[in-house]
């Protein structure tokens, strides 16, 4: 009999929030396959198997969902007959990155293609494989076909960035309910993609079978995600910028005038959550972020204070915003799931500041810029 509780594989383990849930997973009995482009960046996986590859490959997709035994085998063959399908997906795979990534326009393209490419590979591999699985393909006898009275789950990591962007005009007063996502006019082509993979993994369920759970995230943050080089998201660059200051003067960049607003979520809270749907019969797509909205302006002072500096700020008000006003509504989230969010922003950055300020300090001592 196994020791382990059931089979999940993690696309995009090698991420953030791949990397989190992997670790989540283990800590709750599952075996586990990660896989990504790349390992984890700041820290080894836990994944009892990790495989790294490209996802927009549809021959490389249709490997990795085939779950081959407790020892992994992904690279090495085995009678189909002891092939069986994973328990849950979690599809966190997808090209993505901050303001600075994704509201300039010069990568709309390349987000489009790639998110959207992986998408359909991972639901339309899945189908052949149930197909396979149900008899239609292979020559099993009933002694040795999988079981697939309950078939693979696949949660599809979604995001806040596809409500419309006539809804998010007032920094005051933003309206993200599910239910106000149509008329559809999201502000970036990223929501586009967004929205239309929502739809996508909702016509997969409603025309073949396939169990879906849909989570729109918003803004999560938290150690070990990106903090550097463009792609990071505002609670990193901020943490970072903080960090980089001089011990005396200098000044924090803020892009637009700071008065913007939004809500973070912390990264263990976005696990729990999502694992919470997972294991409900709830479908989504539901909000899974925080209702605790502050401004940018608000967000470098909390920051500042969890910093213990007397940080200055200019404004770089060409710079990509985004969305005026953005917040979670989490009605619909603690009626289905009884989940609500526990800790305060100032809690979350806490954390995330102290991470961030020892890669800063590190990478200094490397550089030879540490100050004495």
């Amino acid at each position: 009999m196994s020791e382990y509780k059931k089979t999940a594989l993690v696309l995009g383990a090698g991420g953030f929030i791949g990397s989190h849930m992997v670790k989540r997973l283990r800590s709750e009995g599952y075996w586990v396959r990660g896989v990504d482009l790349k390992y984890p960046e700041f820290s080894g996986t836990e994944a009892n198997e990790f495989v790294q590859g490209d996802l927009r490959d549809v021959g490389f997709v249709r490997k990795v969902l085939e779950y081959k035994g407790e020892q992994g085998n992904f690279y090495n063959s085995v009678p189909y007959q002891y092939i069986l399908p994973f328990n849950e997906i979690y599809q966190f795979a997808a090209d993505m990155g901050g303001a600075g990534f994704v509201f300039t326009g010069e990568n709309d393209a390349e987000i489009m293609q790639n998110s959207v490419t992986i998408n359909l590979n991972v639901l339309e591999q899945q189908r052949l494989l149930n197909e396979t699985f149900d008899g239609e393909k292979k020559d099993w006898t009933e002694c040795n076909r999988p079981n697939l009275d309950q078939p693979t789950k696949i949660f599809y990591s979604g995001s806040a960035c596809m409500y419309p962007e006539h809804n998010q005009l007032d920094p005051d007063d933003p309206n993200c309910r599910e239910d106000s996502a149509y008329p559809a006019a999201p502000d970036s082509e990223y929501g586009w993609e967004k929205l239309f993979s929502e739809r996508l993994y909702l016509a997969y369920n409603r025309n073949h079978g396939i169990p879906v759970r849909i989570a729109r995230y918003h803004n999560i943050f938290g150690p070990e995600g990106t903090w550097d080089g463009g792609r990071e998201k505002a609670p990193a660059a901020i943490c970072r910028k903080v960090a980089e200051l001089p011990c005396v003067g200098g000044a924090v960049e803020i892009w637009g005038d700071g008065e913007q607003t939004r809500s973070f979520l912390y990264i263990d809270e976005c696990i729990e959550a999502t694992r919470r749907l997972m294991d409900s019969d709830f479908l989504g797509p539901v909000n899974i972020g925080s209702e605790e909205m502050v401004t940018i302006n608000d967000l470098l002072k909390i920051t500042a204070k969890v910093a213990g500096a007397a940080v200055s700020k200019r404004h770089k008000l060409d710079a990509p915003l985004g969305v005026r006003g953005r917040n979670s509504n989490n009605d619909l989230v603690r009626e289905k799931l009884g989940w609500d969010y526990e800790q305060t922003l100032e809690e979350g950055i806490s954390k995330t500041y102290a991470w961030i300020d020892e890669q800063v300090q590190s990478r200094k001592l490397r550089k030879g810029l540490v100050e004495v």
